[in-house]
């Protein structure tokens, strides 16, 4: 059976004007410059590096409308779902599918980080969400460090839902991650596996896994998508030398750590001065970069000839 997800799936920033509002005019141009990218074959909105956290409901389905509108089916749209409760999570996918999503990606609830979860609501959670709607469910795996981080056999019985399609998968563990790699390749093989590290990039790929959701391919689209496909055809020279670009860059924007809040205010910024979106604001409780975290963002772009 031909995996529904394969390729690079960026999730994507959302510009904000000054009044915090959504830039949707700076939006569209976003979305639409990076799935113009050969390897690009969707986009992710409403992820963690999209702020999720910070949205009202109805502009999460208002982000998902614009970008559907503005891809017009030409590349799927694939929305985070993040709620504290099933019956919320619901009505969060619903609104998706109603505003043109081809899938939404869920994300544990997150008094799971806090509390931990019961075992087996984990796995009725997601039949529940999947059960409400008629597009593709990806599952978001969580690092292993925390409470919300599902075991192999929990995955096997998520993916055995019918249309949960794909598992993001973010362990940040990487014995646990080859793991749970081979279990999913071995027992659930029409489900595709998507790797989120971005601080492990290449070597989460060479897994054989079938492509990458990661906020950094909404920086350099470009650039994953030629690692990616240097991995699938086994050119490992090639794969590298991108990767040497790649890892500077990282360090510039992720300062090599996990992404996070700030990690996604530094690459905010280091679009704008790139001049791919018309301002670096996030919003609160996430704070402004300083002038000397903004110049070492600028040394990091010019070492790699992007400013």
């Amino acid at each position: 059976m031909a995996k529904k997800w394969r390729g690079v799936y960026p999730a994507v920033l959302l510009p904000f004007k000054d009044d915090y509002s959504i830039d949707e005019q700076g939006f569209r141009k976003l979305v639409r410059w990076v799935a113009s990218h050969d390897g690009i074959e969707g986009i992710v909105v409403n992820g963690h590096t999209g702020e999720i956290n910070a949205l009202l409901p109805e502009e999460r389905a208002q982000v998902v409308r614009i970008a559907a509108d503005e891809l017009k089916g030409s590349k799927p749209v694939i929305s985070g779902v993040s709620a504290e409760g099933t019956i919320e999570a619901i009505q969060h996918a619903r609104a998706v599918q109603e505003a043109g999503g081809s899938g939404i990606l869920l994300m544990p609830p997150h008094s799971w980080l806090r509390f931990g979860m019961q075992p087996d609501s984990t796995v009725k959670f997601f039949e529940d969400v999947a059960n409400a709607v008629d597009i593709s469910i990806v599952v978001h795996q969580y690092p292993k460090w925390t409470k919300a981080s599902y075991t192999t056999d929990q995955l096997l019985k998520m993916v055995s839902v019918p249309n949960i399609d794909c598992v993001k998968i973010g362990t940040r563990e990487m014995a646990q991650y080859e793991v749970d790699v081979r279990a999913l390749k071995q027992h659930a093989p029409d489900v595709s596996i998507l790797t989120c590290h971005d601080e492990y990039l290449l070597p989460t790929l060479i897994q054989g896994v079938d492509g990458a959701l990661v906020g950094f391919a909404s920086f350099v689209p470009d650039l994953i998508a030629a690692l990616v496909k240097a991995v699938w055809d086994n050119n490992l020279p090639e794969a590298l030398k991108i990767y040497d670009r790649i890892y500077e860059l990282k360090h510039a924007v992720y300062k090599m750590g996990e992404p996070s809040a700030t990690a996604h205010a530094r690459m905010k910024e280091a679009m704008f001065q790139r001049g791919l979106i018309s301002s670096a604001l996030t919003r609160p409780p996430v704070l402004p970069l300083t002038d000397k975290e903004k110049e070492e963002i600028s040394q990091g772009l010019k070492s790699v000839g992007l400013l």
